[in-house]
């Protein structure tokens, strides 16, 4: 008999929303109970699933689904991103680590909960990456690289071996990081940016 994937709720319904529908699809672990939004997004739907409530709601939804993920995106601020995932702790919520089948994680590295690494992005030994970051699409994360809680690293980047990488840091696309840099945190790195000692 057909064991039942576990369900999981997306607290966010813009752009970035539609792109991890796309990675839990393909990854194929949860099936997406709905998404939580604002107010006057309630009943629209994002690839086919449903808004299905807010904020407030979350609280009622943890009792039959006791999994999430944050599907706002990070641009600039990892603000809303440290609220609602600091919510979603209180209530009791499991942010299960979300990886595309597409992706490469080797298995010498560390990826804490809530992080989800999209289609195509490489994290390769001895990284360890932080609770509720983003690694978009195409990013490579080096060797001994350290990726600190709340980033988003952008898609294309390239985050070379032993560098630090800041609490609450956005990297743009395409951006470089050489070896054995510290980003620190709460910064922001342009798209295209080559950062060198």
């Amino acid at each position: 008999m057909k064991k039942e994937k576990p369900n999981i709720i997306l607290v966010g319904g813009g752009g970035h929303c539609a792109s991890v529908i796309d990675v839990i699809e393909q990854q194929g672990k949860y099936t997406i109970k709905g998404i939580i939004d604002t107010k006057e997004h309630v009943g629209k739907k994002v690839l086919g699933y449903k808004i299905i409530g807010t904020d407030d709601d979350l609280e009622k939804l943890y009792l039959t689904c006791p999994n999430a993920i944050i599907s706002v995106g990070q641009i600039k601020s990892s603000a809303l991103r440290v609220r609602l995932f600091q919510k979603l702790k209180s209530i009791g919520y499991q942010l299960p680590v979300v990886i595309s089948p597409l992706a490469y994680v080797s298995k010498h590295a560390i990826i804490e909960e809530g992080t989800i690494i999209m289609h195509h992005a490489l994290v390769n030994a001895g990284a360890k990456i932080g609770k509720n970051c983003i690694i978009n699409t195409k990013a490579n994360i080096e060797h001994g690289v350290q990726i600190e809680d709340f980033c988003h690293i952008s898609t294309a980047t390239v985050v070379n071996g032993d560098s630090i990488i800041g609490k609450n840091t956005f990297i743009g696309s395409n951006a470089t990081i050489s070896n054995g840099i510290t980003i620190p945190p709460n910064s922001i790195i342009s798209a295209g940016e080559f950062i060198k000692r």
